[in-house]
């Protein structure tokens, strides 16, 4: 029998795109808000069905990595949980944490790929290079350059660090069941090669709410204990929520929807593939939400606005959070206007189940 997450009959409307004032299609999902201390506030579709997490994993995979190595401090750091587009510093920083572990490129096994910035694949090619690819310029690089350095620092074998049963990756499950609070319902392979689990929303968003919170040294500790499996990994979490809000760029790039979110409204944001994206507040609030059809040209916008539905984001403005959202969420555009710029016609809104939430 094949697993599956939740199915559309159990989903939400979480966004829908009008165009030219016709609505042309919507985004069905699930979603989920925590407090600090893992209660729901927000609750739609079936955040308790498991779904692959994919990148907005990488918080504690880097954890983990760090756990074991500790030299991945500052912008390695960042690097770690980056799903990066590939800028010169992106790729200058990983090639330097493969360098410290004695390591090269050709001990990466995630894909090749084309820089996806722009400005750095041109240089590349001015610089004679052709069109160049390389596992360096992949979006997941400074994961598993991570994942490198922890294999190294505890003399374990590098050619087999994605093997789900490599010591690397058999602490990456430990803390992922740990902070989670929940076991994975499955184990599958991530797009860069690397293990993947499956965890609820929920479990996603308890896991990486407690990463932001014990990694912010404002942060209330309010009721965690020291006995609770998460709080050996405190000194980690410090580590890298420090490196994240001091250079938001390395996590995706500048100005893009990850970073800025970061920068501009100092809520940890990890997008993932396949509509899944998971936000924390430093004060422990989280919301975690797929979109079913794996579209992420929502997500940002809807993450936000339940944060701000849900009382957990006080601080900022309405005007600040307004300007941020028009900045991550990508237009309705058609033709070009009356000097040449292209027309927008249309805007993507929260759907009709946020909507109604007061």
């Amino acid at each position: 029998m094949t697993r599956s997450t939740f199915v559309s009959a159990d989903a939400a409307e979480l966004a829908f795109v009008e165009r030219s004032g016709f609505v042309e299609s919507r985004h069905i999902g699930s979603a989920v808000v925590l407090d600090p201390d893992g209660s729901p506030l927000i609750s739609l579709g079936a955040p308790d069905a498991p779904v692959f997490t994919r990148s907005s994993l990488k918080p504690l995979q880097a954890i983990a990595a760090m756990s074991l190595a500790e030299q991945v401090t500052g912008t390695w750091a960042a690097l770690a949980t980056a799903s990066h587009k590939c800028e010169a510093g992106h790729a200058e920083a990983v090639a330097g944490m493969l360098e410290s572990a004695g390591l090269s490129v050709d001990d990466l096994r995630c894909p090749s790929a084309h820089p996806a910035d722009g400005a750095f694949r041109r240089s590349l090619q001015e610089a004679g290079t052709g069109d160049p690819t390389s596992p360096l310029y992949f979006n997941c690089s400074g994961k598993h350059a991570a994942f490198l350095m922890a294999a190294t620092a505890i003399g374990a074998e590098t050619a087999t660090y994605l093997e789900p049963a490599h010591p690397v990756q058999a602490r990456i499950a430990e803390v992922v069941e740990a902070f989670a609070g929940e076991t994975p319902a499955a184990l599958g392979t991530d797009g860069c090669g690397a293990p993947v689990f499956a965890l609820s929303l929920t479990g996603l968003a308890r896991g990486i709410g407690r990463v932001v919170r014990l990694g912010c040294t404002d942060a209330d500790p309010g009721t965690t204990s020291a006995t609770e499996p998460f709080a050996s990994f405190t000194p980690a979490a410090r580590t890298l929520m420090g490196a994240v809000f001091a250079e938001p760029w390395a996590i995706e790039g500048h100005g893009r929807p990850n970073s800025m979110v970061i920068d501009r409204l100092g809520i940890f944001a990890k997008g993932g593939a396949e509509g899944v994206i998971v936000m924390a507040t430093k004060s422990g609030y989280s919301v975690a939400l797929k979109c079913l059809d794996g579209s992420s040209r929502a997500t940002g916008l809807v993450a936000l606005t339940l944060l701000r539905k849900a009382g957990a984001i006080p601080d900022i403005s309405d005007e600040l959070l307004g300007e941020v959202i028009a900045e991550i969420t990508e237009p309705v555009t058609g033709g070009i206007d009356s000097e040449g710029r292209t027309a927008v016609v249309g805007q993507v809104n929260v759907g009709e189940d946020i909507a109604r939430i007061r």
